[in-house]
């Protein structure tokens, strides 16, 4: 689920080279509506995710908007109120969403009708892998596609790219509702699988640890969204184990190493000796 949050930023940040952080907006969208579709109308899952994905790309085809003039700093603060406007609006809406309380209750149907969610969680675990799977052959697609690059000469240098024809205003709005898309699908999963939807959805920090899944992994291939959060979790799981007063210190001080020597450095250390000897 946390791959899968992290290619839909990658597809924005790595191939547009547009900075979000109000992502966990289309996240917490995705959720809420899965949610919702479940407890009110019909517990089959994917229905739930199918709805959860057309609202989020809703939100993200109203949202992209936002994006099309200013600065990169400007885009920042622009996706930052985004996403704190979510959360202040799923605080408001308790009569729909429970409010600081979550919308608590949902229950899941079985997976194509065959399958029913264990307590194990073998089959929540197989259903977001095979979601992961499915739409990470789709992003590949269009990230080696015409479309992807287009993207990458945006990317790159936006006045050549209108210079040369590119309709860099549809781009920029068809992969910014795409990536809502893929990101309301990841919180559609969370709350299926966990049969939870809270304000957590829409925090802040969701957004800001995207970012730091990409330090890890870098951007621009869509596999480092998936590197990232596996090596990001097993970091984080392993330190609070060994020392869970202090995990996060070493956490972010791996974090600030990897910047300052830099990812194909830190992951490649037998290129140092190499490099000292030329």
């Amino acid at each position: 689920i946390v791959a899968l949050f992290a290619v839909s930023l990658d597809l924005i940040l790595g191939y547009t080279g547009i900075v979000s952080l109000g992502h966990a907006a289309f996240f917490g969208m995705g959720g809420y509506a899965a949610a919702l579709f479940s407890k009110h109308f019909m517990p089959d899952p994917l229905l739930g995710l199918a709805f959860g994905v057309v609202c989020a790309t809703a939100l993200g085809a109203v949202a992209s908007f936002t994006i099309q003039r200013g600065s990169d700093l400007t885009r920042l603060m622009v996706t930052l109120g985004i996403g704190l406007i979510m959360y202040e609006l799923a605080n408001k809406l308790d009569w729909l969403t429970g409010g600081a309380d979550g919308l608590q209750g949902v229950i899941m149907g079985p997976v194509l009708g065959k399958w029913d969610f264990d307590i194990e969680g073998r089959v929540a675990a197989y259903y977001s892998l095979s979601v992961l799977l499915v739409l990470f052959f789709v992003a590949r697609r269009i990230a080696h596609s015409p479309f992807g690059a287009t993207l990458m000469a945006i990317r790159d240098n936006r006045l050549r790219a209108m210079a040369i024809g590119i309709p860099v205003t549809g781009r920029l709005f068809a992969v910014y509702t795409l990536a809502a898309a893929f990101a309301g699908a990841a919180g559609a999963l969370l709350a299926q699988t966990t049969g939870f939807a809270s304000l957590d959805l829409f925090d802040f920090h969701r957004s800001a640890d995207l970012m730091l899944l990409l330090v890890v992994g870098g951007t621009g291939w869509l596999y480092g969204g998936v590197t990232g959060a596996i090596v990001f979790k097993l970091l984080q799981d392993v330190i609070s184990a060994v020392t869970p007063q202090y995990w996060t210190f070493w956490l972010g001080l791996f974090l600030v190493v990897l910047v300052l020597v830099g990812r194909d450095r830190f992951f490649k250390p037998w290129t140092w000796i190499r490099r000292s000897k030329a």
